[in-house]
């Protein structure tokens, strides 16, 4: 598969300790990080979260209609797709996750992960 070439054009860091932008839906907080051409989130949801429960309330859709591209940090989620195919990510691990799901946090352990693609539009009230 072909990649199209991405370019960056300025040296720059900044840290998700200060987020340019925090979302907060229940049991959820995203912290947005914009540099020149990207956008990244740190994501962290608790025990007990669910996306049908705690980000449907505020982007009213049925299901998720965001697509994600992230690596798992710390703890582990279920993604279920509308057509039922079901997987569950785990640290360490990359993954993507096309529009069209549900997802929730497995176990006692919150959930955190570094999203590259998703992040300017994820849990955004609609």
């Amino acid at each position: 598969m072909a990649e199209a070439a991405m370019n960056v054009t300025k040296l720059e860091a900044k840290s998700h300790d200060k987020p340019d932008e925090v979302r907060s839906p229940a049991k959820t907080r995203v912290e947005v990080v914009r540099l020149p051409g990207y956008t990244l989130a740190r994501m962290n949801m608790e025990p007990g979260w669910r996306w049908s429960e705690c980000v449907k309330p505020v982007v009213k859709t049925d299901s998720c209609q965001v697509s994600h591209v992230g690596y798992v940090v710390s703890g582990t989620i279920t993604i279920k797709m509308k057509d039922g195919t079901q997987k569950t990510f785990s640290e360490g691990m990359s993954y993507t996750i096309p529009p069209g799901h549900d997802a929730w946090v497995e176990g006692k352990a919150p959930f955190q992960c570094i999203e590259v693609l998703s992040a300017e539009q994820y849990a955004k009230p609609a």
